[in-house]
């Protein structure tokens, strides 16, 4: 049921001058941001899907201002959570791969909690971070990182209060799918997925999860009224990237990036209206790194120097940007690489692993019902084109799609003449993005944590120094590798002999692309980057000695390299000649993500049962012994 706005509506015509908190009049705004996890606009009612239930959040778009073009610069939490609390890409400071942890310079980069304490203000955070940056505690930031205390905000207004609602988290969509509230039968299924019971099934229960957290919204809203806060406190409700069925969540296409975004501002700060009155929509393109800087416009805060994005509302509102730009690395234990840039109508990806398939088997996402159902579509051989090329390697660089006339970005437009030169103005656009942000993502992962420790830097200050980190070069480079074209074949050769790793990375990429097999290959076997050595052991297997780049593989793996996640991954994209390394494999007993790509290599060849079912059975298990217990 809809709560009920009274004294919001009833505030109307209210002047700033006559409200007061005991003696003190508040003449900067309170924030209530209510944020949600991985739901892109199609599970939400007021952006157009009939069969959403999100009565709560369709209420505050016709009392406040709904964003039509609102994008996330990752498609997954953690990246995504790291941009929003710094003001700074995450790719711009090494943070931007699932749950790396990577530090950052505190000396030159606070939070933006720290800057609205700093300005008055009394901050909290209910309750999660997951800022994926190392050195730091999360929660050190906030005045309250606990659940939120209503009637402290009352006393201490001012305020910033975040509420995070983890209900429409990916994980309610795992499990059993069976007697959902909402019906299989009422869905928009997207383009890609196949028509299958799991699938409908798997979509009615993630809608059942919208409609918990949209309850959520509404009891956060009926608390605001309760505590008479409504008229002087901006409301925000957004999810922190798009998702949540397969093909969507980490994924840098519009079901990954395209977020509901509403504002709502009571009648007393109508001068930082977006639009003529409440209930319009707002055309503007939002990207959430505008976010920090836009939240401390509105409260009057200082906004430093380093915090990149563009102010989106209120007195300090800059020229709209004409891009929005995104970014994915490695997801939890599945490495990948790419970067995107879309306008309000096309979308342009660069993919820098065109060798890897779109759905890499990784183990959370795995648990979700709808990703089997649609994987043993595939295998069954009963899947269209569409719905199985995303279990294949891409094997193209770049896509284009018309996200206005194909939202679910299925018809790849990249070779298409009419659209050349919106692909060169994009590509152009995207390389301008990426040298003036210093994106970190030109080294493989674990060659660029480890080059930022042997100088003793971060990431995010090994980036910016040419010396140590070449971009342009580096950018080059990975451009002459995946155009994939064989007459650059001596060029891919001479990066091979240089004296940055990252250009022998390119180098080795380029000629596997080819299928290039020079002799100048095999010394890189010994190479002192591991990232390069195992791509030169992969290029061997599969176009020269097949043993001796798997005897490589096999002692990478056993001398517990550095880049072992990626060793894994590289197993795993070999295939069936890989079944010799399953020894070393076995012998793997790192971290936790090490350890998930371990088992999913042994369950591909029959070796353990899955994840899933070993702990159904320990589940069971445990289950039996403490009924046991009480009978005792």
């Amino acid at each position: 049921m809809i709560m009920r706005r009274r004294s919001f509506l009833v505030a109307v015509g209210i002047s700033a001058a006559a409200f007061a908190v005991g003696e003190k009049p508040i003449d900067r705004p309170n924030i209530l941001w209510l944020t949600c996890e991985d739901n892109n606009v199609h599970w939400v009612g007021c952006y157009g899907n009939p069969y959403a239930n999100t009565p709560n959040i369709d209420q505050l778009a016709a009392e406040g201002f709904q964003y039509m073009h609102c994008y996330a610069n990752a498609p997954v939490c953690a990246p995504s959570r790291s941009t929003w609390i710094t003001g700074i890409h995450a790719v711009s400071t090494g943070t931007h791969e699932m749950r790396s942890r990577n530090k950052i310079p505190f000396n030159l980069i606070q939070y933006y909690p720290d800057h609205l304490k700093a300005n008055g203000y009394y901050v909290g955070n209910d309750i999660k971070t997951d800022y994926n940056i190392g050195g730091r505690d999360d929660k050190e930031c906030w005045d309250n990182p606990g659940r939120v205390k209503w009637a402290q905000l009352k006393a201490s207004q001012p305020f910033f209060q975040v509420i995070n609602n983890t209900k429409s988290h990916e994980s309610k969509a795992h499990g059993d799918v069976e007697n959902t509230e909402h019906d299989p039968a009422d869905i928009q299924l997207r383009a890609y997925h196949p028509d299958l019971p799991d699938v409908r099934k798997s979509y009615a229960k993630y809608h059942d999860a919208m409609k918990n957290m949209d309850e959520d919204i509404g009891a956060a809203l009926a608390k605001l009224e309760e505590y008479g806060l409504a008229e002087n406190t901006i409301v925000i409700h957004n999810s922190d990237h798009g998702g949540v069925l397969p093909r969507s969540k980490r994924y840098v296409f519009n079901s990954g990036l395209h977020c509901p975004l509403i504002v709502r501002i009571p009648e007393r700060y109508k001068h930082l209206w977006p639009a003529e009155r409440p209930g319009m929509k707002v055309d503007r393109l939002v990207s959430l790194i505008d976010m920090p800087k836009t939240w401390l416009s509105l409260t009057g805060t200082p906004i430093p120097d380093v915090m990149q994005g563009t102010i989106f509302l209120g007195p300090q509102t800059e020229p709209e940007a004409p891009y929005h730009y995104a970014f994915r690395g490695r997801m939890d234990e599945r490495t990948e690489s790419a970067r995107a840039i879309c306008d309000k109508q096309f979308l342009y990806i660069r993919n820098y692993m065109p060798y890897v398939p779109w759905m890499q088997n990784l183990e959370f996402l795995w648990r979700m019902k709808a990703t089997k159902a649609w994987e043993e579509h595939v295998k069954s051989g009963k899947a269209t084109e569409v719905q199985s090329r995303y279990f294949k390697p891409k094997m193209f660089s770049e896509e284009l799609y018309d996200n206005v006339n194909d939202p679910d970005s299925v018809n790849n437009l990249i070779d298409k003449v009419e659209y050349a030169e919106i692909a060169k103005r994009m590509r152009k656009e995207l390389r301008k993005w990426q040298i003036e942000i210093y994106d970190s993502g030109l080294l493989p992962e674990f060659d660029m944590i480890k080059r930022a420790s042997d100088h003793n830097m971060t990431i995010y200050e090994m980036v910016r120094d040419p010396d140590i980190y070449n971009l342009p070069a580096l950018l080059e480079a990975a451009d002459v590798a995946l155009m994939q074209d064989p007459s650059n074949a001596s060029k891919l050769i001479k990066m091979l002999k240089h004296s940055d790793s990252g250009m022998r990375y390119w180098g080795i990429v380029g000629l596997f692309l080819i299928n290039q097999m020079p002799a100048e290959v095999e010394p890189l076997l010994a190479d002192d980057s591991h990232e390069v050595r195992a791509m030169a052991a992969w290029l061997n297997i599969r176009c020269g000695d097949r043993d001796k780049g798997l005897l490589t593989l096999d002692i990478m793996l056993r001398e517990n390299s550095y880049a072992t996640l990626k060793i894994l991954n590289i197993i795993d994209w070999i295939g069936d000649d890989a079944m010799s390394l399953m020894p070393a494999v076995r012998q793997v007993d790192h971290n936790r993500y090490e350890n998930d790509m371990r088992d999913n290599l042994l369950f591909k060849y029959g070796l353990i049962e899955s994840k899933q079912v070993r702990e159904k059975k320990v589940h069971k298990e445990a289950k039996k012994q403490g009924m046991s217990n009480e009978k005792n």
